[in-house]
């Protein structure tokens, strides 16, 4: 954590972050669009290309790295960027307790910590219980995009939502997509392609 991801944690998360309880996005954004959560946005990478392409369209992010939050909101004021809300807190909780039902119109999960080993497979994000909870907040038609360079994982979050029930996959092959021009590539991607990992894109629709 810099000195200066420490000021902007204390300066500018009142104007990017959002009030406690539970989340009325229209007055959160001031406005009626299309939104996008993305869990997990390490240093906002994705976040900030997203937000440019699309200032028609509300973004809101969950991390609990701190030092990327604070990377994120010093981006977001040098690019005067007024679509983005940022949250330093636990996904699963903030989707529990403070996110309204059928309030996504996507969601976003790009290279989530993969946790290899296998006495830790229990910690990864994408669970059926956790499944079951995005399809709640997902709208009818709503979105849910994930990837990861990880093979197992893959496999996993591919049987996993799969066999949720209110999801369709998307791909025609009953696997991967191509991955979408609109993602874009992120430094995690960068990573695990440069150790030659293969990055396999999942795109599900909530029914």
């Amino acid at each position: 954590m810099t000195a200066a991801q420490n000021r902007a944690l204390d300066g500018l998360l009142p104007r990017y972050g959002a009030p406690e309880g539970v989340l009325d996005l229209r007055q959160l954004f001031g406005r009626e669009a299309r939104r996008t959560l993305e869990i997990g946005f390490g240093d906002g990478e994705t976040l900030m290309e997203l937000a440019h392409l699309h200032p028609g369209e509300d973004y809101l992010g969950i991390e609990v790295h701190r030092p990327g939050v604070g990377r994120l909101l010093m981006a977001l004021e040098s690019e005067g960027l007024e679509n983005v809300r940022v949250l330093n807190a636990d996904a699963v909780q903030v989707l529990e307790t403070r996110l309204p039902d059928g309030s996504l119109d996507a969601l976003l999960t790009y290279f989530p910590d993969p946790w290899p080993k296998k006495r830790h497979h229990k910690r990864r994000l994408v669970q059926p219980e956790f499944t079951a909870l995005a399809a709640r907040k997902l709208k009818p038609g709503g979105r849910w995009h994930l990837a990861t360079d990880w093979e197992d994982y893959a496999l996993h979050m591919l049987t996993v939502l799969s066999a949720a029930p209110g999801f369709t996959n998307l791909s025609p092959t009953g696997d991967w997509v191509p991955r979408p021009p609109e993602r874009p590539a992120t430094k995690f991607e960068r990573r695990g392609l440069k150790l030659g990992h293969r990055v396999r894109d999942l795109l599900f629709m909530r029914q």
